[in-house]
């Protein structure tokens, strides 16, 4: 199961959180929620922090967002070491 909450702050780009898992049938539910943003995908920020699990879907999906401007705010070691995010 996946959780995808939005996170506002008057001051900066929405935030949204994400807690459980990212797989196969959320992969698109994560999608369609950063598309529907009021903003640009560079000014969206993902909270990963509660993420548990990420399989190939869900890791290419982050992927292609971060390669889109998408920015991870938060997240464990699993998931930096994924998405190599210290190599970046």
């Amino acid at each position: 199961m996946l959780r995808i909450n939005r996170v506002s702050d008057p001051n900066q780009a929405p935030t949204l959180k994400l807690e459980g898992k990212l797989l196969g049938p959320w992969v698109d539910e994560l999608r369609e929620a950063c598309r529907s943003q009021a903003f640009p995908l560079d000014c969206i920020r993902l909270d990963l922090s509660a993420i548990t699990f990420v399989d190939t879907a869900g890791a290419r999906l982050l992927e292609d967002l971060i390669r889109q401007g998408a920015q991870i705010i938060a997240c464990s070691g699993y998931i930096a070491e994924l998405l190599q995010l210290e190599k970046r």
